[in-house]
């Protein structure tokens, strides 16, 4: 079976493409944001604990957005508070601004990937974690040119913020794309936003969820750090290093499924942390740039369709309740991303980033535990067969 990519797949990836330039520049760039506002690791980590708190409240705000005005324009809202943050972060430097812009603007951000995964899953009944897996390959291109487009400016006299701006004119043209084809008519069900009490099995998953999004989180914020640290690269070419880390997650969202198609659900998602345990592993021992940027897109690859499994894993286990599991899985994210990057820089400040680094392993190894103790009865059927 072949995946059919159409209008709602594009709008739907390239929504999500965009949100990723602005990711791609921001995560790689807390080097850059902290030499600029003089911080801590401490408090620059804030940045990711306040796109934390935003996921939280997007999961429990977003069923019932998706219930009032239908998953489409619910995305659009929330894509709409997604470039007021932006704006709000590139017009408006001290620290506690930047907070409260990463604070809207992950609000938007987890609105929209929340929608995302919901949309393609009913979307694509029979095919969803292929669709979600390259939708966000497609988006792994926005990361890429994020990362390269600050990491360029930041080697020249101008604000290395601009590279983020990019993101105003292309929300723009996309929703004049779009506009036409977004659905006017939405009733919303009788009964109400999804609810109800979801099973012990569903939140031993939740938990293995935010071991996963930690891991590709504190790699995301600090893995440029620890380049630095290692290499003694200078802080706009360790941000640059962080390229190969959105090279490997594109290439892994993009054929991944296909390389993967033989194996069922759980064994898909086993094989891409074991795959970023050995990279990371050999990334975290090197001090040599060519091998940690060869070794940073492994990591990419083993990182890049654990969102995608693990919000397979959490539907199945709904109980038929697809928006109220993606939306705790956002609360999950949330937790994952408010913690993972603020504790990181909290060990950093005290035991140094290299040794800080090493909860990455950890959590690896608690995702896997997850995966073993609560296996899944898949129904999706592949892509490729």
């Amino acid at each position: 079976m072949t995946l059919k990519r159409d209008r709602v797949f594009w709008t739907v990836s390239l929504q999500v493409a965009i949100i990723n330039i602005y990711l791609g520049g921001f995560g790689p760039a807390q080097p850059l944001l902290r030499a600029e506002q003089h911080t801590s690791l401490t408090v620059a980590g804030l940045h990711g604990t306040a796109m934390g708190v935003a996921a939280i409240l997007a999961g429990f705000v977003t069923p019932h957005l998706v219930h009032r005005f239908g998953r489409a324009a619910a995305s659009w809202l929330g894509f709409g508070i997604f470039a007021a943050g932006v704006l709000m972060f590139v017009f408006c430097p001290p620290v506690s601004l930047t907070l409260l812009a990463t604070l809207l603007g992950g609000f938007g951000v987890s609105t929209v990937i929340n929608t995302m995964v919901t949309q393609l899953s009913g979307h694509y009944p029979n095919d969803a974690t292929a669709a979600i897996s390259q939708s966000s390959g497609i988006s792994s291109a926005g990361y890429i040119t994020g990362t390269l487009s600050v990491g360029a400016i930041a080697s020249t006299s101008m604000s290395w913020r601009l590279g983020l701006l990019s993101v105003i004119p292309l929300a723009i043209l996309l929703y004049l794309y779009a506009r036409p084809h977004i659905s006017k008519e939405h009733v919303p069900a009788a009964h109400g936003p999804e609810r109800g009490a979801l099973s012990m099995r569903f939140w031993v998953a939740w938990f293995g969820f935010i071991a996963c999004i930690s891991t590709e989180f504190a790699t995301t914020f600090w893995a440029a750090a620890l380049v630095k640290n290692r290499v003694g690269s200078s802080a706009a070419i360790s941000t640059l290093s962080m390229l190969a880390f959105g090279i490997g997650m594109g290439i892994g969202r993009w054929f991944g499924p296909t390389l993967l198609r033989r194996l069922n659900l759980d064994s898909k998602l086993k094989s891409v942390l074991i795959f970023q345990f050995v990279g990371f592993g050999i990334f975290w021992f090197s001090h040599i740039m060519w091998l940690s940027l060869l070794t940073l897109l492994v990591v990419g690859a083993g990182v890049s369709m654990q969102f995608a499994l693990s919000s397979t894993r959490l539907i199945e286990l709904s109980d038929g309740r697809p928006e109220l599991a993606v939306g705790r899985s956002s609360l999950a994210a949330g937790i994952a991303i408010a913690a993972a990057p603020f504790l990181l820089g909290v060990f950093g400040d005290h035991l140094g980033i290299s040794r800080a680094y090493l909860m990455v392993p950890v959590l690896i190894l608690i995702a896997l535990g997850t995966i073993i103790a609560i296996p899944t009865q898949s129904r999706e059927l592949e892509t490729s067969k």
